[in-house]
């Protein structure tokens, strides 16, 4: 592998059976909650200030999801945007240019720092009210970005990005929660944000594989995300604002914690994608990441009002879930970071072409997402997560020993769609089981947690396939040991998938 892995990522979802319920609020035939006048407010606070139509908007779920979708969409969609417009900031911005890490890496810090922070803010001051502050933010920085003058303050614009996504991303998926009580209903409303995140991720490569990005037209290429943030921004105000606040303040200790931790650990992993794990750069924040998260997890265990309630983490199945989520991505990244260049230098195709090339994957894995809810109330989330890690593990294999030589259509698509498909089966039981029995007061959290794993494991499995390629010179031999890391993660997932119990 050519190119520093980092800056070749495009990187970038015992459960209880019973239906969590906000206060207030009563299920509708398929899973719907339906929050009543006497609940909460439009902001999420106490009734009495929304009225009639306030009480109409909460009454709208599928207006909910498209914007929930459409919000994660937006997100996914940024890191390709940007990704495609590097080159051109380079040469634009001439000596004031940012490294391209850190126009990645400030936006990353922000992001994964602030995610379970955003969680528990969304409880306190209104999931909507933060959820929208959070899509404004993130917006307004994408459009800020593609006329700064300099690239410190591009930097800071990146950071101000990175802290939206985070706010919106974990109230976001809390009101999803909040809308789609446990069932058929809310199975439903994970598969289309998973389908659609693939789907965005599709969208992604195409752009990064036909949009030229020299000096002059980086910065329309920044804006190609911003009409689906605006009407995203647009339509949010309009999303049901779930349960009602949660009294008392932000616990200041641990949000400190949780924010510097997090973001430590993130630096760290992110900074091994480049450097040796026993360098100061990448062991100190690593270190220092899981000791500040260590004593956050204490102070949580003492406070009376978390910022991340650990009662999330002592049911066995919905622990095993969530680690699920953590190691997944990981078995994704030597598919979007090393076959890229596998078909460019191997098969000289142009970068277009190469881009199209890996398209199955995230095609098969949006088809997918509807079709695990259906396998998944037929055997189980256990063996349809099981079924699908073994299909991780199997095609990582494959494409370890690919030739370089080797056909697309006999040896590489029919593993990108296996790919994609498992990555389905798995990402969707998986949320499913991690957000069944939760009350309502933990829906913040949960949202903030899954958010905050995704982050880490995709850090984690960047990092994981730098290491496992770092000793080798040929390309095909890296990209070989780095589907080996693949596989290695994806077996991980096979037993956590196994470990759970078998239910209905």
């Amino acid at each position: 592998m050519s190119a520093p892995v980092s800056e070749r990522v495009a990187a970038r979802p015992a459960a209880s059976t019973g239906t969590a319920l906000p206060a207030g609020a009563t299920a509708a035939p398929g899973g719907v909650l339906e929050p009543s006048s006497a609940s909460a407010g439009p902001s999420g606070g106490p009734a009495g200030r929304g009225g009639p139509a306030a009480a109409g908007r909460r009454a709208r779920p599928g207006l909910a999801l498209a914007v929930i979708a459409g919000c994660t969409a937006t997100i996914r969609l940024d890191d390709p945007v940007t990704n495609t417009a590097l080159p051109g900031i380079r040469a634009g911005l001439g000596p004031s240019a940012p490294t391209a890490s850190w126009v990645v890496g400030a936006y990353l810090l922000a992001f994964g720092g602030l995610l379970l922070l955003g969680g528990r803010a969304g409880d306190v001051l209104g999931r909507r009210r933060v959820f929208v502050a959070g899509v404004y933010v993130f917006t307004a920085a994408a459009v800020v970005r593609a006329f700064v003058p300099g690239g410190e303050l591009l930097i800071a614009v990146r950071a101000a990005q990175g802290a939206g996504a985070a706010f919106a991303t974990a109230n976001g998926f809390a009101l999803l929660l909040a809308t789609f009580a446990d069932g058929p209903a809310r199975r439903r409303a994970i598969a289309v944000c998973t389908a659609v995140g693939a789907a965005a991720t599709a969208g992604g490569l195409l752009l990064a594989g036909a949009a030229p990005t020299p000096a002059g037209s980086w910065r329309w290429v920044l804006l190609l995300d911003v009409p689906v943030g605006l009407a995203v921004a647009l339509l949010a105000p309009r999303v049901p604002a779930g349960s009602r606040r949660a009294p008392g303040r932000l616990d200041g200790l641990g949000a400190v914690l949780s924010v510097v931790g997090a973001a430590a650990l993130v630096y760290g992993l992110w900074r091994a994608a480049e450097r040796p794990w026993g360098d100061a750069p990448v062991a100190g924040p690593v270190a220092a990441g899981v000791v500040l998260l260590a004593a956050f997890a204490g102070v949580q265990r003492r406070t009376e009002r978390p910022i991340v309630r650990l009662r999330l983490f002592r049911d066995r199945d919905r622990a095993l879930a969530l680690a699920s989520v953590l190691v997944l991505p990981g078995a994704l990244v030597g598919a979007y970071v090393g076959l890229g260049p596998f078909f460019q230098q191997g098969h000289g195709w142009s970068a277009p072409a190469a881009a199209v090339a890996l398209l199955p994957l995230p095609v098969a894995m949006a088809g997918a997402a509807g079709l695990a809810v259906h396998v998944e109330r037929a055997v189980g989330a256990k063996r349809v997560m099981v079924l699908g890690a073994l299909a991780l593990v199997v095609e990582n294999l494959w494409l370890a020993f690919l030739e370089p030589a080797a056909d697309y259509a006999s040896a590489v698509l029919p593993s990108l769609v296996l790919l994609g498909a498992g990555t389905a089966f798995c990402a969707v039981p998986a949320t499913v089981l991690a957000t069944s029995g939760l009350r309502p007061d933990e829906l913040g959290s949960a949202g903030g947690v899954l958010g905050a794993l995704q982050v880490l494991g995709g850090s984690l499995g960047v990092a994981l396939l730098a290491t496992a390629a770092s000793g080798y010179t040929v390309p095909a031999d890296a990209m070989g040991a780095g589907f080996t890391a693949g596989a290695a993660v994806a077996g991980a997932g096979l037993l956590l998938a196994l470990a759970l119990r078998p239910r209905r």
